[in-house]
């Protein structure tokens, strides 16, 4: 997934009119606007790097003269104490970007982190791992973004994409056979149809109406392996709820294609970095 700029620009400019609105009280009046200084990123943690160049696109808008050396880029490795960047600007800049920008890294690479234990926890199976739309308002495009860069796959970006059945709308419209029928009537050739489905009884009827994808949702391991057994490659099979590191081993192993996790961007913990200014 390769992010366009005016979308990370658009969320920049919209976090630091947030924060600094009119003024900085303390840096506008403490600090001279010709000073310049150098700042550093450390590591507090170890994971997956994700956000570097977001974060330091955040002094570029606020300082056109800023300079980075930037030693780990984002996809790789990083352990404690690691110095991850440098960063020269008008100190002014440095001290009213801080916060925005380290809230955008540390969010990202905590994403990025966890997506990547739970790639590595199925690896060896056929199953991707997955996010949903359980994203922030806003931040959608940048947490996606994070989920590819820990080694995970992107669900739909949003409503246009995909017609999903999930059980509210099943429940809305009144029968799984006709919301398909009814859908297939309507929408263009090039979208796909996913079903939630809650047992084997529905998955039998979702895969004689021949949707793409079916989501196995909230059923036991034994369940879905029987699932991938019915299924017989006719169709996409994606688990969804409840997920854990426990539990996506085996999830893994029943053989279903996807295993989709809302908490990789719902709940994730931030990944621990500081700003420190050389002295």
């Amino acid at each position: 997934m390769k992010l366009m700029q005016f979308q990370i620009d658009d969320i920049i400019k919209t976090a630091l009119n947030e924060d600094i609105n009119y003024i900085d009280v303390t840096t506008d009046y403490l600090v001279d606007d010709s000073a310049v200084a150098t700042a550093k990123y450390v590591a507090k943690d170890s994971g997956v790097l994700c956000g570097i160049d977001i974060a330091l696109r955040v002094f570029t808008l606020l300082d056109d003269t800023a300079s980075f050396e930037v030693f780990i880029r984002d996809g790789e490795q990083v352990s404690k104490g690691d110095i991850i960047a440098k960063i020269t600007c008008h100190t002014r800049a440095l001290l009213k970007g801080e916060r925005t920008a380290l809230n955008l890294i540390q969010h990202l690479s905590g994403i990025a982190t966890e997506t990547n234990r739970c790639v590595k926890l199925v690896e060896g199976t056929k199953a991707s791992v997955a996010d949903t739309r359980k994203t922030l308002p806003g931040l959608r495009a940048l947490q996606k973004y994070a989920v590819t860069v820990g080694g995970g796959k992107n669900h739909r970006y949003n409503l246009s994409d995909c017609a999903m059945l999930k059980d509210t709308h099943l429940d809305a419209y009144g029968s799984m056979t006709g919301a398909v029928k009814a859908l297939r009537e309507k929408m263009g050739h090039t979208v796909k149809i996913e079903v939630e489905v809650a047992n084997l009884e529905e998955l039998k009827e979702a895969l004689n109406l021949g949707v793409e994808i079916i989501m196995l949702d909230n059923m036991s391991c034994e369940e879905m392996a029987e699932a991938v057994k019915l299924t017989a490659g006719r169709a996409k099979l994606e688990a969804s709820g409840n997920v854990t590191h426990d539990t996506i081993r085996a999830i893994a192993e029943t053989g279903v294609d996807i295993i989709s996790m809302g908490a990789l961007t719902h709940s994730v913990k931030a990944f621990d970095i500081s700003m420190k200014i050389d002295k």
